[in-house]
């Protein structure tokens, strides 16, 4: 028999099936580390489209946002325009009704009736009328505006040289550019054929005045 050497042990007998299963685990390592990489890049990608999103919503509703504020400022000078265009309409609506009143006030100044107390009551009025705005129009000599005067009576003067307002028979009232009633005028045209007086006055000659004047002697 052969002699057994002390101490050594015989190593044991690995099946086949072992050595392949230790080595699978490293072959999944490695994929696992080759697939890591494009997740990565799929999940950044996708953070990048959520960015771009949000973006596109926050400028969708700052336009939304000043388009409201555009429309605000709008509706808000609509409303102060209206406000004041009524305001105007019911103050010169209330002064109308106070034109009678004014017709006889100043009918009884013309007259010298206008003493006592109801001329203060007077005054007082007419200063009221003028802190709403009210202001009185049309003065004899001026020109014939028809935008503003109404012609009542008509008639010819050799002193004119155009259509003038010769008596104010009812003054005009106005509230700032708005006329609420015409000046009610007399008028007076140039005399038909009548040359003017700077004309007539150009056109004489010293040989007219000559013949003018009467013989000496």
């Amino acid at each position: 028999m052969p002699e057994e050497t002390p101490g050594f042990d015989e190593k044991p007998e690995v099946p086949a099936d072992a050595a392949s299963d230790d080595a699978e685990p490293k072959a999944a390592d490695s994929s696992t580390e080759g697939e890591a990489a494009p997740a990565g890049d799929a999940q950044g990608t996708a953070l990048l489209a959520q960015l771009d999103q949000a973006r596109t919503a926050l400028n969708e509703r700052t336009a939304d946002l000043q388009r409201l504020q555009a429309e605000y400022q709008n509706y808000r000078r609509r409303v102060e325009r209206d406000r004041i265009t009524v305001k105007e309409i019911a103050v010169a609506s209330l002064l109308t009704e106070l034109l009678p009143t004014l017709d006889d006030i100043g009918r009884a100044r013309e007259h010298g009736e206008l003493v006592g107390g109801f001329k203060s009551v007077a005054e007082s009025l007419e200063t009221v009328a003028a802190k709403m705005g009210l202001q009185q129009f049309g003065k004899e000599g001026e020109p014939f505006d028809p935008t503003v005067h109404e012609a009542l009576m008509h008639s010819y003067a050799p002193d004119v040289t155009e259509t003038t307002c010769v008596a104010i028979l009812q003054p005009g009232y106005r509230i700032g550019e708005r006329t609420i009633r015409p000046a009610r005028v007399a008028v007076a045209e140039p005399q038909p054929g009548a040359a003017p007086k700077s004309e007539s006055a150009e056109g004489e000659t010293p040989s007219d005045k000559d013949a003018d004047a009467p013989d000496k002697g």
